[in-house]
């Protein structure tokens, strides 16, 4: 990942990370098509990143992608890479929120690689991230989609705990999409929240003062009746959804985590044709 900043004002220097312990990890999947339905084909762990495969009973797979680490801090780096095989269907999930905690130096790095083959789907459903107080966190997901491959994706972000009475004042958060389908550029996009992180979003046209928001895209063939049900989910206001060919993108915000998952599990569900989310969500 070659997202790098220097740490907000009050951090320790650089020279410090080289005498702290850093969390490293990566972890790869793919599935293949058999008789059965969707089966592995290759799983690879190191370090504090495993993957596990909870029992499916309808020919697809779960994959539940595990950080031992109990968080993410400075310097910390995790790669995941996926690929679902031509006819598969993969849906792929975390076991808890994944958490960003105040960085001493450096930045915490994670970086996603989703394949999607011909006719094959994935839904990638990991649960939110929450973003400590001076946390310096850098994502970046890239997406390579056959010409008739389905993807969903759900990233949802709290800035701090507002049942703790936490909140993100300052730091850093910059995330970095690419969606490419046969080749193709379909979707590009940046987030940076950098500095008087709460400031920022006091801005009426950056997030108005909540501390939850969420970017749900899908990007299949069914993309345009996907639309008006959609914009009905989304009538109190707090959200948009727009579509364009085979794209679909939505941004929602809540004042917390918690209305936040009441307005996406209902769009999660008719995006996966009235399937619920992942159990790990509800446990």
């Amino acid at each position: 990942m070659n997202v790098y900043a220097e740490p907000p004002s009050g951090h320790e220097g650089n020279a410090l990370s080289g005498r702290l312990q850093r969390a490293r990890g990566h972890g790869r999947l793919a599935a293949k098509a058999s008789a059965d339905g969707t089966r592995l084909d290759v799983l690879f762990q190191d370090g504090c990143a495993k993957i596990r495969l909870p029992k499916t009973f309808d020919g697809t797979m779960e994959a539940v992608l595990i950080n031992t680490a109990g968080g993410l801090t400075g310097g910390d780096h995790i790669a995941w890479d996926l690929e679902a095989r031509a006819g598969t269907r993969l849906t792929a999930t975390t076991q808890a929120c994944e958490r960003a905690y105040k960085a001493h130096a450096a930045t915490a790095t994670v970086e996603t690689r989703i394949a999607v083959g011909a006719g094959a789907r994935v839904d990638w459903l990991p649960q939110e991230t929450i973003l400590f107080n001076r946390a310096v966190l850098g994502r970046r997901l890239e997406v390579d989609l056959a010409e008739d491959a389905t993807f969903l994706a759900v990233e949802a972000i709290l800035l701090g705990r507002k049942a703790m009475g936490e909140r993100m004042e300052t730091g850093l958060f910059r995330d970095r999409w690419r969606i490419r389908r046969a080749g193709r550029l379909v979707h590009a996009e940046e987030t940076a929240l950098a500095g008087e992180v709460a400031t920022l979003a006091g801005e009426g046209a950056v997030l108005a003062g909540a501390r939850a928001f969420a970017t749900v895209l899908f990007c299949g063939r069914a993309a345009e009746a996907h639309l008006a049900p959609l914009r009905r989910l989304l009538a109190d206001g707090e959200g948009g959804a727009s579509q364009w060919q085979d794209k679909l993108v939505l941004r929602l915000v809540a004042p917390d985590g918690f209305a936040l998952r009441k307005k996406l599990i209902p769009i999660i569900s008719h995006l996966r044709g009235g399937a619920g989310v992942p159990k790990v969500w509800t446990l």
